[in-house]
């Protein structure tokens, strides 16, 4: 079986390395199938799918959106997408703009607790375009600039919710998000099911309704996802029809603890969701190759 990797980013979010540099770290790990998930943008798949033709793999062209339920935050990978579909790419300029905006106001905020040059620091960390800051910039700023002594640190002290530098962004709507991938022809697939502060019955509640918003599949086997747990969602996949996938969430070598192409094997019984794009004869051709 080749090695499939549905979960990465790059520095057109929050991630360390290029579209480019991310896609030859790929295949060095022998990664088979790639896809490149960046945060509410498709602005890395350009460079990374002139990279994956020159190296010799296959690339998904993906993202991953941010969303809200119930008051937590909920992530729904796009995998397939076009990603010149008219009104995919409306949709995501409004998520940006809105992104850009929250990034004034936690810089604002920052500015008020005496921590100057926040904004600048931020904006150049995301490659000087303002519509891509994240919390995670201003993290790396604080914890560079010796505010903080780690990035969970910014986060329990700042940036978290609650936090004096909390902001809140006005994501999609789960439904949104699920119809936004649809509506450019990609497969919604609910993000590591396990990390949310959710009790079993909640979960469930969760994958019932995003299934009913035409979700399609669900990451069953990530990189920080326990045994146990990799076992239980791949049960709950299973149970509500949905096919399964599986990612590392590289970001890149700050987070040595997480590698591309490494996280626990899909358990049996589940269909692999790659299957839309890679069938049996294209696993053996890439096998060949």
């Amino acid at each position: 079986m080749p090695l499939v990797d549905l979960h990465t980013h790059s520095t057109c979010s929050d991630g360390a390395l290029a579209p480019a540099q991310l896609v030859r770290q790929a295949a060095a790990a022998g990664v088979h199938v790639l896809a490149l998930t960046d945060h509410d943008t498709v602005d890395g798949v350009e460079e990374a799918q002139r990279e994956a033709d020159a190296v010799g793999i296959r690339l998904i062209p993906g993202l991953e959106l941010s969303t809200s339920w119930k008051g937590i935050s909920i992530h729904i990978v796009g995998l397939g997408v076009d990603v010149a579909h008219a009104g995919f790419v409306e949709g995501l300029a409004s998520q940006a703009s809105a992104r850009g905006q929250r990034a004034r106001q936690i810089a604002d905020r920052l500015e008020g607790l005496r921590l100057s040059g926040a904004y600048a620091g931020a904006l150049a960390l995301a490659g000087g375009d303002p519509d891509r800051i994240s919390r995670t910039h201003f993290a790396q700023w604080l914890l560079g600039n010796g505010r903080v002594s780690s990035m969970q640190g910014a986060f329990d002290k700042y940036l978290g919710n609650g936090k004096p530098a909390d902001v809140p962004m006005p994501w999609l709507a789960l439904p949104d998000a699920v119809a936004l991938i649809r509506s450019a022809g990609g497969t919604a697939v609910l993000a590591h099911p396990g990390r949310y502060p959710l009790t079993r019955t909640k979960l469930r509640t969760l994958i019932g309704l995003f299934t009913e918003a035409g979700g399609e599949a669900m990451e069953v086997a990530t990189a920080t996802e326990k045994p146990d747990m990799v076992r239980y969602l791949a049960q709950l996949a299973v149970q509500g029809g949905l096919e399964a996938s599986q990612g590392s969430d590289f970001h890149g070598p700050h987070m040595p603890w997480i590698h591309l192409g490494r996280f626990p094997a899909l358990p049996a019984g589940c269909q692999p969701v790659w299957r839309r794009w890679v069938g049996e004869e294209g696993q053996l051709s890439l096998l060949e190759s």
